[in-house]
């Protein structure tokens, strides 16, 4: 996907989230921001992203969003469980209507048994209370594609969400 289709891509989701009166917040970690700046970079944005966490510790997604130290421990940041529990948390903590979280492994270090390079959870949630989890083994393709892929598959589960909102 070039830059443009990326654009295009979150052009058509603030483009729809506009019509339904819908506002995202963004929980990230091994995006760090790039979901929230993909969105920002197009002028007007303001009315529908409401905020966006940079949760990249584990310390940050305890303060930031809740996310219970437990759920941590239990099954470790880079996990479904953790994904699903920072868009809850980023959508309990802003006053949108959308939420979506990635966390993962983006490489080139960072890789754990069971837990790959190019690993990455994500999830989106609705005030509504309908919530979709992904999980993505991009491979080592490099962390700029990694983060990438991450950005295109949370615009469109925010897409996917944002259509079924009434």
């Amino acid at each position: 996907m070039s830059d443009e289709q990326l654009i295009a891509l979150a052009t058509a989701l603030l483009d729809l989230c506009r019509r339904k009166g819908l506002r995202i917040a963004t929980a990230e970690s091994c995006t760090g921001g790039l979901v929230a700046a993909t969105l920002t970079e197009i002028a007007g944005s303001s009315d529908v992203v409401e905020r966006g966490f940079v949760t990249y510790s584990n310390d940050a997604k305890e303060a930031m969003l809740h996310v219970p130290t437990a759920t941590l421990l239990r099954h470790g940041a880079v996990s479904r469980e953790t994904a699903e529990a920072m868009a809850e948390g980023a959508l309990a903590r802003a006053p949108g209507h959308l939420a979506v979280s990635i966390t993962g492994i983006a490489g080139p270090g960072g890789a754990v048994p069971g837990k790959p390079i190019g690993l990455v959870h994500l999830a989106a949630a609705s005030r509504s209370g309908r919530l979709i989890q992904r999980e993505r083994a991009y491979g080592d393709i490099g962390r700029a594609q990694v983060r990438r892929a991450c950005v295109i598959e949370a615009l469109s589960m925010l897409g996917e969400l944002a259509a079924t909102e009434t």
